[in-house]
């Protein structure tokens, strides 16, 4: 896997194409933790023009379509497998397209009908973000997180083992991670940087207190017992990942079976154009 180079044509900076030379995976199947390199210049085998401005095309913020949905965007924050706000994550947002986001709204009305409400890890992820994530996974530094997020994995795994590798839906905008919380919302205790951390595998009671209901492990967790069918994950846990499976692929998004949290829009509008953008209100427009 190479990092990726820079898009030579200004007319192409919002946008990083399908990829030249990588192989995608399995349809219905992602890396545990997607990751994307962009093709070089000039071998891009798709495209899509942004709009003006270097807007990216028929996005929209989260917040602006259902401002009920809950968000805890970690990639802006220190409380992440990186350890710090990752590149390109310039505001805590949910930027989604307009098709995705329309869907979600209606996820959002049947799980308020059963006393929950959505609430959002990361949505669109831009290239360079991308790029800081396979830059972090080649580095024998930047380990302070491994406690939490892979406490039984060595870091030099993560991709031999699948949890890191390419290429990722999120950078085409119809891509989210997410879970559900008890409505009304409890609060969260804010993640301090330096607090003894916990195994993301650990019981709810003991791992970080994310007000989401229990799902087994914790968001983002680099383990088998993430895979949504893991049989090691039984009753009430259990029950609530099939609660949210069947809650969005209602809505008409597809799981991802190694990643609890993670769901593409089935009919997403780009299905094969990567954006490089940042997560700004100002992408949107």
């Amino acid at each position: 896997m190479r990092r990726s180079g820079r898009v030579g044509n200004a007319a192409v900076l919002a946008v990083v194409a399908v990829l030249g030379g990588c192989s995608h995976p399995p349809a219905g199947q992602e890396p545990a933790v997607p990751i994307t390199t962009s093709a070089s210049p000039g071998s891009a085998s798709a495209s899509a023009e942004p709009s003006a401005a270097g807007r990216l095309p028929g996005f929209v913020v989260l917040s602006d379509v259902d401002p009920r949905i809950h968000s805890d965007i970690r990639y802006a924050t220190a409380h992440n497998f990186v350890g710090r706000p990752v590149a390109a994550y310039r505001e805590p947002l949910c930027l989604l397209t307009r098709q995705a986001a329309d869907a979600l709204r209606r996820v959002q009305d049947a799980a308020l009908a059963g006393g929950h409400s959505l609430k959002v890890y990361d949505c669109y992820r831009p290239q360079p973000a991308v790029d800081d994530f396979v830059a972090w996974s080649k580095s024998t530094r930047e380990q302070q997180t491994k406690a939490e997020f892979y406490p039984d994995l060595a870091k030099d795994r993560l991709f031999a083992d699948g949890y890191i590798g390419a290429p990722t839906a999120h950078s085409r905008g119809s891509t989210l991670d997410l879970t559900l919380v008890d409505e009304p919302a409890a609060s969260q205790q804010p993640f301090v940087p330096g607090q003894p951390l916990v195994a993301c595998t650990a019981p709810v009671g003991q791992r970080f207190a994310d007000n989401s209901i229990d799902m087994g492990t914790g968001f983002d967790c680099f383990d088998a017992r993430a895979h949504t069918d893991d049989p090691r994950i039984t009753g009430t846990a259990r029950d609530n990942r099939q609660l949210l499976r069947r809650l969005m692929t209602d809505a008409g998004f597809v799981n991802y079976d190694r990643e609890w949290w993670h769901y593409r829009y089935r009919d997403e509008p780009y299905p094969d154009t990567y954006f490089a953008l940042p997560v700004a209100r100002s992408s949107v427009g």
